[in-house]
């Protein structure tokens, strides 16, 4: 791995879209030692608009342009999964870092040929699973490292929600559903999410299987998903997710159970988890969220350039979720 010379880290973004207004990229500017100089975006109207409006110095609309921009040495790839391959084959030709989005990209192969370029150019890839680094579920890590739940013996996913799911945010053109564009449907945007997090928590998953459908028909995509996986470290685990069910019935929920007790906490919640152990009360955690959901992250990504730390989010843990959710879609069911 080249090392990263330079006692700045001078970020250029290649899409900035929604997520760049407030959960990432204005972040950069926030952390010692980094900074947001370079933007990119196709629309010309759009891209210096977003520029003007986020004090951004300079705007592009090619991504050939942005990096090989001499003052931009890391990249951040904002943009839809069918693109992050290419992309990273460009950043990574040009010597600089990359940091992608999730999911890291439409499937496990894609993923392992971007840890292939980013091996061969000796760049380091990072990938936006930023829950890792978020306060509440670095204290639930130490909790199950700890053992306050004792051994831990089965996790369970219960994700239930609307045809338009409302923790989405509203978009011009809706591309999550669009498998050619984003892998899969919404279990690929948000599931991610959720089995990255459980690898953080309990390491790779090494056998996973399970059925998907489309039940509603609302697009092409699956809309509900039911697996099992187990973990290297021996945990078992169970996924509901439904992409199609009623209002009174929406649900985010993960439940991780020990032979001493349980913690329960939503993916895309608060910052807020219980925990309940034998014989005694439950706890209510709440750990505040940063303002700029993926700061911390990008934090441990600007301390691990510099030599500081490393970074918990990597393109080899990025794509082991892939990895995961193409078995548990592997057998769809044809519904009639």
């Amino acid at each position: 791995m080249k090392k990263f010379t330079d006692s700045e880290v001078r970020w250029g973004v290649l899409g900035v879209g929604n997520v760049c207004e407030v959960k990432s990229a204005p972040a950069m500017n926030h952390i010692p030692h980094s900074k947001l100089v370079a933007v990119m975006r196709r629309d010309e109207e759009k891209v210096k608009d977003y520029a003007a409006r986020h004090g951004v110095p300079k705007w592009y609309t090619s991504a050939q342009d942005l990096i090989n921009d001499p003052e931009v040495n890391a990249i951040y790839i904002a943009t839809p999964p069918n693109s992050h391959l290419e992309l990273t084959r460009m950043v990574a030709a040009a010597g600089k870092p990359v940091y992608v989005e999730k999911p890291m990209a439409r499937n496990h192969a894609e993923c392992l040929e971007m840890i292939d370029i980013c091996e061969k150019a000796g760049v380091p890839l990072f990938v936006a699973y930023y829950r890792r680094a978020l306060p509440h579920f670095v204290k639930i890590k130490e909790l199950l490292d700890e053992g306050a739940i004792g051994e831990i013996r089965t996790v369970h996913i219960n994700m239930k929600q609307v045809v338009e799911p409302e923790i989405i945010a509203k978009m011009e053109y809706n591309w999550r559903v669009h498998p050619d564009i984003s892998g899969g449907g919404y279990f690929f945007d948000l599931a991610s999410h959720q089995l990255d997090l459980l690898d953080f928590f309990f390491g790779k998953v090494t056998q996973a299987s399970g059925f998907s459908a489309n039940q509603a028909k609302a697009y092409e995509a699956e809309d509900i998903v039911v697996g099992s996986f187990t973990f290297e470290t021996g945990v078992l685990g169970t996924g509901n997710w439904c992409f199609a069910s009623s209002h009174a019935a929406q649900k985010d929920e993960i439940v991780i159970d020990g032979n001493k007790g349980q913690i329960r906490f939503a993916t895309f919640g608060k910052g807020e988890f219980t925990l309940t152990q034998d014989f005694q009360e439950s706890q209510h955690f709440h750990l505040a969220l940063p303002h700029h959901i993926q700061q911390p992250l990008i934090h441990s990504i600007v301390d691990e350039l510099l030599g500081k730390e490393t970074c918990p989010s990597t393109g080899i843990s990025g794509a082991r979720a892939n990895w995961v959710m193409g078995e548990l879609v592997k057998n769809r069911i044809g519904l009639k």
